[in-house]
């Protein structure tokens, strides 16, 4: 090694010890920023808020979740849990959380099952999406912890906006702003999901779902959900996606008649 590489790298390990900013200057590159942005206003009881968590539990503990999460390009996904209601009434019960193992998505389940309801009042769609919005790196980049190629929020809900900004005025603002796509699951409602294609969802591959319920159906929608967005594939491919059975069309007509049933 030459006195020159020498001096530097004893020049390099002075600066981190002097200056600690130095070695946090560069956030951790992910393949996906998401975040889970999920509906507790008053119109979901405790059963349904019970197991609407349950289902977002269950998704990061699938094994085809996990697996989906490590085989991107990083290898990795930043995500954090937010509850809302009211215009005014959002919290982020479980900050940016890198997964990058199955044991690290295990561990982000735990921290969720350990979270406690937040609200529980009107429904403030929009407030939700700008709320959201304001989480994700481009927000502040020199404090960001993880950047993703992709930034996605991943709205639930059982209701329409009927409190603050409009759901279309935050949508359009959060994908000028720097979001790359924002999805949402309908639950028991198949108007929502209309409602949320025309007013919510918006930017690359976006789309729109349905849960019939707020457990079994649910758990296995936003499974499907979440492996969409960590994979980014505008269509699912049922040989490689354990979690749909029958595929989407399936499924889709199954909780239709679920519905009308």
């Amino acid at each position: 090694m030459s006195v020159f590489k020498k001096f530097f790298g004893v020049i390099l390990l002075a600066s981190v010890a002097y200056f600690p900013w130095v070695a946090q200057a560069v956030p951790t590159q992910v393949d996906l920023e998401l975040v889970l942005a999920v509906d507790v206003s008053g119109s979901v009881d405790a059963t349904e808020y019970a197991g609407q968590k349950a289902g977002y539990i269950a998704a990061f503990n699938d094994a085809a979740i996990q697996s989906a999460i490590t085989s991107g390009k990083y290898g990795s996904i930043a995500v954090t849990y937010v509850e809302w209601s009211a215009s005014s009434q959002q919290a982020q019960l479980v900050d940016w959380t890198l997964i990058d193992s199955a044991a690290s998505a295990s561990a982000f389940a735990t921290a969720i099952d350990n979270t406690s309801r937040a609200f529980g009042n009107t429904t403030g769609v929009g407030s939700a999406i700008q709320y959201s919005a304001g989480l994700f790196s481009f927000n502040d980049m020199d404090n960001a912890k993880y950047v993703g190629d992709r930034k996605v929020i991943d709205i639930s809900g059982d209701g329409q906006n009927n409190t603050g900004i409009s759901p279309s005025t935050a949508r359009d603002a959060a994908l000028l702003a720097g979001v790359t796509t924002i999805n949402a699951i309908a639950i028991q409602s198949l108007s929502l999901e209309t409602y949320f294609e025309n007013n919510v969802i918006g930017g690359a591959n976006a789309f729109a779902t349905f849960a019939a319920d707020f457990e079994d159906d649910f758990s296995q929608a936003i499974k499907d959900k979440i492996f969409r967005e960590v994979t980014d594939k505008p269509v699912p491919e049922p040989a490689t996606f354990g979690l749909l059975g029958l595929g989407l069309a399936g499924l889709a007509f199954a909780r239709r008649r679920k519905l009308a049933s």
